[in-house]
């Protein structure tokens, strides 16, 4: 049986552990609001753009672009997006867990497939299993700017458009609700019908469509990459937060338990003291 002393001294450490998991609870709290707002504020630039496109690519002209047709895939990309650090509940394991089967479902060798993960969790999981990452970004802020990823997004969408890779794919936690993350893994490139947005604009295109295609949609392609991106830091932080919040929480249980554990051998020692004081004012008379 455990003595008062490392009862106690449990019980401290407990408390200790309780107070640093509080804190982290409530900043990425703070993170997660300041993230669902820079993914909110992005969201009205991708869909203009959207609009955009959606009104060339689906209008009369019949203009085409290399991003928009499916051709025969014999190497894909995927774009896996992880945190740099751990105590997030399960937020990269189930993203890792989906990426590794279809990997393994899907391709028969490395040279099947290219990997450009970001997060250093996702690149030590890679390496631990002697699986090649092709390009690896780490250290993001947890605000990321555009600039901080412009480098891998147009290396992705390069090598798609260099015919380095066939398709595209983009692996990530969308945010759900603060409880709720889902793994998405979909089809980035290429782009094929973009969905059609209502609109009752009327474009005027100066100059011809094909040539504004060919500049936008490059761009609209690494929109997507990095709505994701934001997307992934707002599931993060949620479930960051969420795992802070549940270990506030066990520590608390665990405090009460302790405490009562420590109450019952506190009053176990001073009944035994009395025994032996009972017994030994006995044993005198």
């Amino acid at each position: 049986m455990a003595s008062l002393r490392e009862i106690q001294m449990r019980i401290t450490s407990t408390q200790s552990t309780k107070q640093i998991t509080k804190a982290m609870n409530m900043v990425s709290a703070s993170k997660l609001n300041r993230a669902q707002g820079s993914n909110a504020n992005f969201k009205p630039y991708m869909t203009k753009l959207q609009e955009v496109i959606s009104s060339i690519a689906g209008g009369t002209s019949g203009a085409t672009h290399p991003m928009l047709q499916v051709r025969p895939v014999e190497r894909t990309g995927y774009i896996v997006i992880t945190s740099d650090r751990g105590l997030a509940g399960g937020y990269n394991a189930s993203v890792l867990r989906d990426v590794y089967r279809e990997l393994k479902a899907k391709h028969g060798s490395t040279d099947e497939y290219r990997l450009y993960v970001i997060g250093k969790v996702g690149v030590q999981f890679f390496k631990a299993r002697n699986i090649p990452v092709y390009s690896a970004m780490t250290g993001l802020n947890d605000q990321p700017s555009f600039v901080e990823v412009a480098e891998i997004v147009k290396q992705t969408v390069g090598a798609f458009s260099e015919g380095e890779i066939d398709e595209l794919k983009l692996c990530y936690n969308s945010f759900i609700s603060v409880i709720s993350q889902e793994v998405k893994i979909d089809r980035l490139l290429p782009l094929g019908n973009i969905e059609q947005t209502a609109s009752n604009v009327m474009y005027e295109y100066e100059p011809e469509e094909e040539t504004i295609l060919a500049a936008l949609l490059p761009r609209y392609a690494e929109g997507l990459i990095y709505g994701a991106l934001l997307d992934a830091k707002v599931s993060e932080h949620a479930a960051r937060m969420t795992a802070m919040s549940n270990a506030t929480d066990n520590a608390d249980e665990l405090i009460r338990g302790l405490k009562l554990k420590f109450n019952r051998a506190r009053q176990a020692a001073i009944t035994q003291e009395i025994t032996e004081i009972v017994g030994g004012a006995a044993a005198l008379e």
